[in-house]
């Protein structure tokens, strides 16, 4: 079985986890181990089950070569607690595992994971505001902004300018959005980028977007200080002082100011053990366990830079404020410390960098579920947000322009067609849901030959036109869409019923022609006078 990439879509994380367990199953070597004077067949030893498993976590292109013995033997330690594998006497679930020299079997069949089975979100539709309502005591007429249904009348005033009409029409006024409004339409345009980015059908089964909260896209947009970072309105759910000077001092080191310099050897190390501890005791990772799921999504786009990086910079603006704060600072803390060179050492056996994406990488991402690989999906993860912090974590600048444009757009002046059943603005993108290629040909139909044939046919059957008016409609129409006006009119002849042509009456003989026969003309004399 050869590993392949898990691209981004819903299940990532049960998909690897399956796919990792049938390729260490496949690819484990087992042969006839003694231990304690008795042969057991079909057996491997726990370092030899560390050997095989860290290669084949380093050549799969899903997790990659960065992949730590350590990080192995903490996957086979859940693969012993899930039944994945057992000891040679049967026992699994609060057994521990080690790097060493105990025998451990695979079980009959080793359990993969079932796919969660999620109730569909169903279709979010926001809801706009009105046209301008009139006042109390006022008899201005309230047009109120509909769902786009498309009908004859409608086409044919939007098309009135192809036939030679212009109809009547009139210039309305949104009334002024809500605070409310802007942030619904924020969530919804953040949402649909998304979702184009991962290429998901939906988002339904990475993402409830009923939990998505509006107010968060919001703040952490707007609410910033110079330095992208994001500031609170709630200042008790800011990073204690303590802390703050502790990542400061490493982040900063040597010249941070604002702590003495260390007196004894090792006073880093002590900075940084407390800074650990502080992220290692909260009960809900930075990136929460509600969005898991699409920030493991993301984690398949890692080989297309540019997409990972804007697919990541939106999933981080659905975070709540704090956590997003707190995110920013403590990836920009890794960050500095990795590349810091006046720093010493905060480990004997293991670089710096390395530390950094063990010591932080469960309190950044982690799951619920005990069958997941999240501490090698989170390692991946980190690492990538400390290569990339500075354009990760600031705001996507392209997706707020647009939604600021639409907006603007919401707020101006707007035509209004007489008498039409909708107003000549589209809704904003809402959340898509994956169709039969038949049924997309249908809609593609139904929503544009259907009101253009029925058009046509009301200029053909109007009685009130001319004919010499039908006709210059019907040639417009014919010059313009071709293909409908064929399936109505597909032979000279069907066109031609819709103008008979009038039976010719010739001119009544005169009485006194017919009284008389026709008499040659006779030439006479003239008289002289």
């Amino acid at each position: 079985m050869e590993p392949g990439l898990v691209g981004p879509g819903p299940y990532r994380a049960t998909r690897l986890w399956n796919e990792i367990i049938e390729l260490f199953r496949a690819g484990m070597p087992l042969r006839k181990h003694r231990c304690r004077f008795k042969s057991y067949e079909r057996c491997f030893k726990a370092s030899e089950a560390v050997d095989c498993l860290h290669e084949l976590l380093g050549s799969n292109q899903n997790f990659g070569p960065e992949v730590t013995r350590n990080q192995t033997v903490k996957l086979l330690k859940k693969f012993l607690k899930n039944h994945v594998i057992e000891d040679i006497k049967g026992r699994w679930g609060k057994e521990d595992f080690q790097d060493d020299g105990h025998l451990y079997r695979f079980p009959p069949s080793s359990p993969l994971k079932p796919y969660p089975k999620k109730t569909s979100c169903g279709k979010e539709v926001i809801k706009f505001p009105d046209w301008n309502e009139p006042k109390a005591g006022t008899s201005q007429e309230h047009i109120p902004v509909k769902s786009l249904t498309m009908s004859s009348e409608m086409w044919y005033k939007r098309h009135s300018i192809a036939i030679g009409e212009v109809p009547a029409c009139k210039l309305v006024l949104r009334r002024e959005l809500t605070q409310t409004n802007i942030e619904e339409i924020w969530k919804s345009m953040t949402l649909s980028r998304l979702q184009k980015v991962l290429g998901l059908d939906s988002l339904d089964e990475v993402l409830d977007t009923k939990l998505v909260n509006s107010k968060h896209i919001v703040q952490n947009a707007y609410n910033v200080n110079k330095q992208g970072i994001v500031t609170l309105e709630d200042k008790s759910k800011e990073l204690p002082h303590w802390i703050l000077s502790a990542m400061k001092c490493l982040a900063n080191w040597p010249s941070y100011s604002d702590l003495k310099q260390p007196t004894y050897s090792g006073f880093e190390r002590d900075v940084f053990k407390t800074i650990v501890d502080y992220f290692g005791q909260m009960k809900e990772p930075l990136l929460t366990f509600h969005f898991f799921d699409v920030f493991v999504s993301v984690l398949g786009l890692l080989q297309k830079h540019s997409k990972a990086v804007e697919a990541l910079q939106i999933s981080c603006l659905l975070l709540p404020p704090e956590n997003r704060k707190r995110l920013q600072l403590l990836v920009r803390m890794m960050s500095r410390i990795s590349f810091n060179k006046d720093l010493p050492p905060l480990s004997e056996s293991v670089r710096t960098r390395t530390l950094m994406v063990q010591a932080f990488s469960r309190c950044i991402l982690c799951s619920k579920d005990e069958m997941d690989l999240d501490e090698l999906l989170a390692a991946k993860l980190v690492s990538f947000l400390m290569d990339n912090y500075q354009e990760i974590l600031s705001v996507p600048s392209a997706l707020k322009s647009s939604i600021e444009e639409h907006v603007v757009h919401l707020q101006r002046v707007q035509i209004k067609y007489a008498g039409a059943d909708t107003d000549a603005t589209f809704p904003p993108p809402s959340f898509c849901h994956k169709i039969s290629t038949d049924e997309f040909e249908y809609q593609r139909t139904t929503g544009s030959q259907e009101p253009l044939a029925a058009l046509l046919e009301e200029i053909a059957t109007n009685k009130e036109i001319s004919v010499k008016d039908k006709k210059k409609k019907l040639k417009q129409f014919q010059k313009s869409y071709p293909e409908v006006y064929r399936v109505r009119f597909p032979t000279p002849e069907t066109e031609a019923v819709l103008f008979p042509e009038k039976n010719k009456q010739k001119p009544p003989l005169l009485m006194w022609a017919l009284k008389k026969p026709f008499q040659p003309f006779h030439r006479t004399r003239s008289f002289r006078m």
